[in-house]
C-alpha cells in the first residue's frame, strides 16, 4: 500500500533530491513503489528596491513529501539519494495519516493558484521601527501600501502622535504583546 512519507533533506537541495528520486527510479527499479515527490512551495510577493517581485519559497525548508510503497529496497533506494538526510521517524518511518495527507495537498493547492505577501502588515499592527530617525520606536501601523512595499506609522513623541511615512516593510518589526508590557 502507498502511503505518504516525509523525508528530511540538506536544506537547499530539495528539488535536486526530487530530480534524483524522480529520474533514477526507473533504472533502480522503483517504478512500481515510488508514485510522487513533492517539494511544498509557495509564490511569495516581496517588494525589492521598490520593484515586485514574485519568487517561489518552500513551505518546509529541508523536508520533501514522498508517495510510496515502503519495502526494505524502496528505503534504501530513498536513503542513499543524494542529499537525504533521513525519514520522519528514522529507522520506522512513520507514514502522514490521510486527513494530514488531504488537508496538506489541498492547502498547497491554494497556495499555488494565489500569491502571498511576504510582510503582512495590516493597519492597527504594533510594530517596532529598526532603522532610521525612529529606531526603536514602537507604533502602530496606519497605512499599508503593499504594492510599494511601504507602510506609515504612529509614534508617540513627547505625548504627541508623529506620523511616520515612507517606511519600507524591511525597516519595521511586528511587535508581540510581550514586548509591549502587556
Amino acid at each position: 500500500m502507498r502511503q505518504w512519507y516525509v523525508i528530511q533533506v540538506f536544506t537547499s537541495q530539495e528539488h535536486k533530491v526530487k530530480k534524483s528520486l524522480e529520474e533514477l527510479r526507473e533504472v533502480s527499479g522503483m517504478v512500481d513503489l515510488i508514485d510522487e515527490v513533492l517539494v511544498p512551495t509557495e509564490n511569495v510577493m516581496e517588494v525589492k528596491k521598490g520593484e515586485q517581485k514574485v519568487t517561489e519559497k518552500r513551505i518546509w525548508p529541508g523536508y520533501v513529501l514522498i508517495k510510496m510503497q515502503l519495502t526494505d529496497d524502496s528505503w534504501q533506494y530513498v536513503k542513499s539519494t543524494n542529499g537525504v538526510i533521513d525519514f520522519l521517524g528514522g529507522e520506522n518511518p512513520t507514514s502522514l495519516t490521510d486527513v494530514e495527507v488531504d488537508q496538506l495537498l489541498a492547502d498547497l493547492a491554494s497556495k499555488q493558484t494565489g500569491v502571498t505577501q511576504r510582510h503582512k502588515f495590516e493597519m492597527g499592527d504594533k510594530v517596532k521601527i529598526n532603522e532610521g530617525v525612529f529606531v526603536n520606536f514602537i507604533g502602530t501601523v496606519s497605512e499599508v501600501f503593499h504594492d510599494k512595499g511601504r507602510l506609515s506609522v504612529m509614534v508617540s513623541i513627547f505625548g504627541r502622535d508623529t506620523r511616520v511615512d515612507d517606511l519600507e516593510f524591511w525597516q519595521v518589526e511586528e511587535v508581540s504583546d510581550n514586548e509591549l508590557g502587556a
